[in-house]
């Protein structure tokens, strides 16, 4: 294969890309040639062009078009290594900000502006907040430098969808989700009218069959984008300890908050936490619930169990406690994988497939008094690790993004997007 002269610069301009550079994830140095002057195009009835030129040896091929493609990237700047200035105690803010930056579907999403076409027909003259959300994405994977940008026109907007982030006080991360997610959701859910709740029999059905009834169900109400990412269907299951009958309940959820195991000796992992979180629990005294095959109030043993698996799966550890002397935190060092998560273990079926590998982390670092927020993401254009902390980004080693600090977790389903069933009404 030849090229074209024009690919051959008799003018050499030199750059030098490094880890100290715009894009710090390039851990070697590249000499990229650049030629001085480049046709607009090539002229497609002129193939004399080809032959005329010389050969290139494979090596200098291959280097011409790495040069080409590095120096391309580094046109489109920073890619999401953009940091974000603190409003006063808005770290919490930034933290979840950066992880949702760094969710591949979310972001191509605003990126396209994909979300213009889903905006509610009742909030298209009040979808300030999803299209804040969507813009400061853009200016986060857009931005031609690595200056820290000021999310003040975002943040009035969250303020006006939820009055209790106005002020300076400090937030907890996960509550900012939650609020965040629902703002997202109902501006570009896809049902405009939603049917009114309809109470239907369905213990005659299958668990499957039911969950399914139940998962539709859901979706005629609320169905968005935000929803085929971020919620999954969590099974209930309450099991009378007198005549043994089986009542199960299926909800959705937006993120699991699990409990931090703990261990007298040996490390605690992520999947101990899992375990506490969906053992049997007694039922007993005031919390007995009424058997509806007794129709009595009976001691009851209950277990949770993941019916459908999100695609992002958000693990929220309570490491906060609230008691009537004084709050506390867990600094519990849970140790969790970066990759292959395997849950099949807390589904509801042993067949369903989920594996999730991790993307994102907010960390918390500090007490109940008072803390900072920070994050570390997995950037999907580049493959590596960095951290967010308000204004600065800055690489960092897989290795260390493991930290009692950890405290908002974000996995992404490796497998399908939805192996169970679909987003789709079935």
């Amino acid at each position: 294969m030849t090229l074209p002269s024009w690919c051959r610069s008799t003018t050499t301009t030199t750059t030098t890309v490094s880890s100290a550079a715009t894009m710090p994830s390039l851990r070697h140095s590249y000499t990229v040639t650049v030629p001085e002057e480049l046709p607009a195009a090539l002229p497609a009835d002129k193939p004399e062009l080809r032959r005329k030129s010389p050969s290139l040896s494979r090596t200098k091929l291959v280097s011409t078009f790495m040069g080409l493609i590095i120096n391309q990237a580094k046109n489109k700047g920073p890619q999401g290594l953009v940091g974000l200035r603190n409003l006063g105690n808005t770290c919490f803010m930034n933290s979840i900000l950066q992880c949702l930056s760094n969710t591949p579907e979310l972001r191509d999403y605003c990126l396209r502006n994909i979300h213009r076409t889903d905006l509610n027909n009742n909030c298209k003259t009040n979808a300030a907040l999803m299209e804040e959300f969507a813009k400061l994405t853009q200016s986060l994977w857009t931005s031609v430098n690595t200056e820290a940008i000021s999310p003040s026109d975002f943040r009035s907007q969250i303020q006006r969808y939820a009055p209790k982030f106005v002020g300076c006080n400090q937030q907890d991360a996960q509550e900012f989700l939650r609020f965040l997610l629902d703002g997202l959701h109902n501006e570009v859910n896809r049902v405009t009218v939603r049917p009114k709740v309809s109470v239907e029999d369905f213990d005659h059905l299958s668990d499957d069959e039911k969950g399914k009834r139940m998962w539709n169900m859901y979706l005629e109400r609320e169905d968005s984008k935000v929803v085929d990412l971020f919620v999954g269907q969590l099974k209930s299951s309450v099991t009378c300890t007198v005549c043994g009958f089986r009542s199960t309940v299926f909800d959705p959820f937006w993120d699991l908050s699990i409990p931090v195991a703990q261990k007298n000796s040996g490390e605690v992992t992520l999947k101990d936490c899992m375990r506490l979180f969906t053992k049997e629990d007694v039922l007993d005294g005031e919390e007995r619930p009424t058997c509806n095959r007794c129709k009595a109030r009976r001691k009851c043993t209950k277990r949770f169990s993941i019916q459908k698996f999100p695609q992002i799966l958000v693990l929220h550890l309570k490491r906060f406690s609230d008691s009537n002397i004084r709050a506390s935190k867990l600094s519990t060092f849970v140790n969790f994988p970066l990759k292959e998560l395997d849950l099949r273990e807390f589904a509801s079926e042993s067949s369903e497939r989920a594996i999730y590998n991790l993307y994102a982390v907010s960390n918390h670092s500090g007490n109940t008094l008072g803390g900072h927020y920070t994050a570390y993401c997995r950037n999907p254009a580049l493959g590596e690790w960095y951290s967010y902390n308000d204004s600065r980004v800055s690489p960092v080693p897989s290795s260390q993004v493991r930290s009692s600090n950890a405290y908002v977790l974000f996995y992404e389903l490796t497998s399908s997007p939805h192996s169970k069933y679909q987003t789709c009404r079935l």
